[in-house]
């Protein structure tokens, strides 16, 4: 579980209340406090009651359900599981018929800046050709198929494309390394890889097929029988014979007609590896009823999404907010969106706003370390400050990935949205698959920093290390006492670490751990998410596990003895690695020191991938342990804070180390 004490004390005091505007009030979906608190009451006196209304006005079922939740085996839930339904169909085949079909479903724009767009109707035409495609390669209904793609319309379609067949997608971060992707090839089976030639970022074209290739070539991919390739430049790239195909020719000739395959409620609509606190990175599987239903609920209730909306969720299809808010979401609720291949900095760090001002983007969506690198950005060069763009087109902000800190809150707030839009803090996570805890912009009253409060039917509370209630004012660890229907369902080829993981026997087993630490304020009861109560850092809203650096770096078997891995805060990505090393030879100083942190932060990144790159590696002779060989890592966080040692080293077996240890290289 976690070293945390029974109760986590809480520093931060924030005292500023922005209650929602009359303008942010009317026309909303739930529109004041009384309209969400009757939300809460009905799905608190009728749970069952509650979420199959919601199921059935929300989504298209190909064959109705009849049970609404099966707790037969806790925890492993099953929600709607007798209906059948398609994901793709709840996207697309819904608007056909309907003034959506002609809506401009996606608007791309390229790292170069060249825009492009596409209707529902096209899309569909687009996603069932290549759902065809699909099937001409053999792949069909429960074969899983990994997706390592930029950030194109190619990225939905294939994804899309997979629902429409019930093939079970897992996407990759184009990020990653070749080692990554193999171990996610393996665990999970897959039969097919849907790639790029290449990606581009920043105005530089960045390999993707080459990186497939050295993936596959470590080993244990047997499975792998076809490599489909989307030609995203003129670059060329190599071809293996027989297994290889590039878009155009899969696509040559197919119809463009494919009935979506029904598939049961709680078939595996996607599997997404997030990083464990052991080495092995988890599969959390998702269910295709139920998530298709979170997504499409809070796209109405935290976005407020109307028919007029132009919506930007900025982060990438290889994350689970590129799931729910780029790929599906946004689909379901028949909205217009903005796609963007770059980044936020290049050509210039106003790229952001200056997309707000060309698209009309009424809701903005995007990550604290992505606001806090802007504003450091916009401070150093007012050329690329906010106020050079017409932003009158927001009507709604959003933040998601870490908490945002409350001054970073109150510059979004005033520069971006000019004091008129309301901030919409979201809690979640990959397992949770869409938001839980939430400010609702026609209602809940916001207070910088903290997400408020859980949305109707999360019933959310804050506990000790026994699951006793504690009370609002006192830190503890973030549960949710009843299933919701978007919930992981399991974390894939490993039941048992499922339940170790997120429903742990020390709370009764049917009680979600979401191992964030967070507190209740006294006064109104908001939460506020106090950070990590485990060995899983959050880098730029990316949870990394320490275990899986600290292997990585002892995998550079010629140079490192032994690694620690720890988290500190920062002001740029939220959390910052911190690597104590051990080297197999006498511990390097100066710039020895230097040369050899360099190389292993390339090290990891080539295991592992840039964002697992740590920026402080610091060495020892050894690192400090118990007699019992317990590495103590309370003291390497205070080490890496650069706080005092306070804390009792009477257990220590080296004390003198720690010294050594507070040196930065």
């Amino acid at each position: 579980m976690s070293n945390a004490t029974n109760t986590i004390e809480s520093v931060l005091v924030e005292n500023r209340v922005f209650p929602p505007s009359d303008a942010a009030r009317n026309g909303a979906r739930i529109a004041g406090m009384e309209a969400y608190e009757a939300l809460c009451k009905e799905a608190e006196t009728d749970f069952e009651g509650f979420w199959s209304r919601q199921a059935k006005e929300k989504l298209n079922w190909t064959k109705p359900f009849t049970r609404v939740l099966d707790e037969s085996n806790v925890p492993f839930y099953r929600w709607f599981d007798d209906g059948e339904l398609n994901a793709s169909a709840n996207c697309l085949d819904r608007h056909i018929g309907t003034p959506v079909e002609n809506k401009t479903a996606i608007v791309f724009e390229a790292d170069d800046g060249q825009v492009s767009s596409i209707t529902y109707k096209d899309l569909l035409v687009r996603v069932s050709q290549f759902a065809n495609a699909l099937k001409s390669q053999g792949i069909g209904k429960g074969d899983r198929v990994i997706i390592y793609m930029p950030m194109t319309i190619e990225g939905v379609v294939a994804m899309q494309a997979c629902a429409r067949i019930g093939a079970t997608h897992s996407v990759v971060f184009g990020g990653f390394s070749a080692k990554a992707l193999n171990e996610r090839i393996i665990d999970a089976g897959a039969v097919a890889v849907i790639t790029a030639n290449f990606q581009l970022r920043g105005g530089k074209e960045l390999p993707l097929k080459s990186i497939v290739d050295d993936g596959i070539a470590l080993g244990g991919c047997e499975s792998i029988k076809t490599v489909l390739v989307y030609e995203r430049t003129l670059s060329p790239w190599n071809r293996v014979e027989g297994r290889d195909r590039t878009f155009a020719e899969v696509l040559e000739g197919q119809n463009i007609h494919c009935p979506p395959t029904a598939v049961g409620a709680e078939h595996p609509l996607f599997i997404l590896y997030t990083s464990g606190s052991t080495g092995k990175p988890k599969g959390v599987q998702h269910s295709t009823g139920g998530y298709m239903l979170w997504a499409r609920m809070t796209m109405e209730w935290t976005f407020d999404i109307r028919p007029e909306d132009v919506f930007w969720c900025t982060a990438d299809i290889g994350w689970i907010t590129g799931h729910t808010y780029v790929a599906y979401g946004p689909l379901a609720a028949g909205a217009t969106q903005v796609v963007f291949e770059g980044v936020p900095t290049f050509p210039h760090a106003g790229r952001f706003w200056q997309m707000i001002e060309k698209h009309k983007v009424s809701i903005f969506y995007t990550a604290p370390t992505a606001i806090r690198s802007l504003i450091k950005a916009a401070d150093s060069d007012e050329k690329v400050h906010p106020k050079n763009w017409d932003l009158s087109s927001l009507r709604i902000l959003g933040s998601v990935g870490e908490p945002i800190n409350p001054e970073a809150w109150m510059w979004y707030h005033r520069n971006v949205g000019g004091e008129r839009c309301p901030i919409v803090d979201t809690f979640w996570q990959t397992e949770t698959g869409g938001h839980v805890i939430t400010p609702l912009p026609g209602a809940t009253p916001l207070v910088p920093g903290s997400c408020t409060l859980p949305l109707p039917g999360i019933m959310a509370a804050i506990v000790d290390e026994t699951g006793k209630d504690l009370p609002n004012g006192a830190g503890g660890m973030l549960v949710i006492k009843r299933p919701w229907p978007s919930m992981i369902r399991n974390i894939w080829g490993d039941p048992e670490r499922f339940k170790k993981s997120y429903f742990p026997e020390e709370m009764g087993g049917n009680v979600y751990l979401a191992g964030d630490g967070a507190v209740r304020s006294a006064d109104r009861g908001y939460f506020r998410i106090t950070g990590r109560i485990d060995d899983v850092l959050n880098i730029s809203g990316h949870r990394l596990g320490t275990m899986e650096i600290e292997s990585a770096l002892v995998a550079k078997t010629d140079l490192v003895a032994e690694a620690a891995v720890v988290g500190r805060p920062d002001d740029l990505t939220g959390e910052a690695i911190c690597a104590f090393v051990v080297l197999k030879r006498s511990r390097p100083t100066g710039d020895e020191a230097k040369q050899i942190a360099a190389q292993l932060r390339d090290w990891v990144a080539k295991e592992i991938g840039p964002i697992a790159k740590p920026k402080d590696i610091r060495f020892g002779e050894n690192l400090p342990k118990t007699r019992s060989g317990k590495i103590m890592r309370r003291l390497l966080r205070s080490i890496a804070k650069g706080e005092a040692i306070t804390q009792d080293v009477s257990t220590l077996e080296n004390p003198a180390i720690l010294d050594q240890l507070s040196q930065t290289n």
